[in-house]
């Protein structure tokens, strides 16, 4: 019976990709799939993203500033105020030459999750992110984002959704409407240390007109999410790119230490 849903949940992940494949860029500040589950109360989670684009944008396109040999550094800190909400705040960077280090912008992240004891099937928790990015780094420099979580564990396997709403506030794209941004992950536990996997991440557009394909944003990692030490967690990932609108090859890594309040 449970290889059953295991293929069945496959299908859908496959589903998910190839419908990507039918445009708020895909920022490469924070390229995560997220989980379901929020930071426990009275915890901190205090997380590093580092990703460097090995082939990316080389020329201005509409003012903004190329990413090829770029380091993007984020900060990320998530606090749990109970056991089933957080908020998260993050600080965008980024590093490389011909002036193109810079404190990049600011979100703020609030999330709240359906607690385990109504037993739904799926963890499930959603998320409403808004900030501000300068125009030299990004066509919008006021974004939302509205990211339903759902994910599943079968087994040793790891499955995780996020269709993301991301809707410009302020700049180029305000009219454009709410653009629908795909995002899925797959992994096999093959110890209680280490796991591996696909991270997909896409974005195709106004969700009433989907744009051509290649000014879609596809974007695949194999990722190995690594369990070594507690409360600390590691993620690191390759990546390409599958369209023109698309950097072409990228490095991710994540680091992140969890603090307790133990005086609560």
């Amino acid at each position: 019976m449970v290889i059953i849903n295991i293929k069945r949940v496959c299908s859908l992940f496959c589903l998910c990709i190839c419908f990507g494949k039918a445009s708020v860029a895909q920022d490469n500040y924070e390229i995560q799939v997220y989980g379901s589950e929020t930071v426990p109360k009275n915890s901190t989670m205090l997380e590093l993203h580092s990703n460097f684009t090995f082939n990316g944008s080389k020329d201005k396109v509409n003012d903004l500033l190329p990413t090829n040999h770029v380091f993007h550094e984020t900060i990320e800190i998530t606090h749990g105020f109970t056991e089933w909400f957080e908020t998260g705040f993050y600080l965008f960077n980024t590093i490389g030459n011909n002036g193109r280090t810079a404190y990049v912008g600011s979100h703020i992240r609030p999330r709240v999750m359906l607690p385990e004891k109504y037993h739904f099937p799926l963890g499930l928790s959603f998320s409403a992110e808004i900030g501000y990015q300068k125009k030299e780094y990004s066509e919008d420099d006021w974004t939302l984002e509205l990211r339903p979580i759902l994910d599943k564990t079968i087994q040793h396997l790891y499955l995780s959704f996020n269709p993301v709403f991301g809707k410009a506030l302020h700049g180029l794209n305000t009219n454009k409407g709410f653009v629908f941004s795909p995002n899925a992950k797959i992994s096999y536990a093959f110890t209680k240390v280490i796991a591996a996997g696909f991270e997909y991440y896409g974005s195709v557009g106004p969700i009433n007109k989907f744009s051509p394909y290649q000014e879609q944003q596809q974007q695949l990692f194999f990722t190995i999410d690594l369990d070594i030490i507690k409360d600390w967690e590691f993620n690191i990932g390759y990546g390409l790119g599958f369209t023109d609108a698309t950097d072409k090859s990228i490095l991710k890594c994540i680091v992140g230490y969890r603090l307790h309040n133990k005086n609560k």
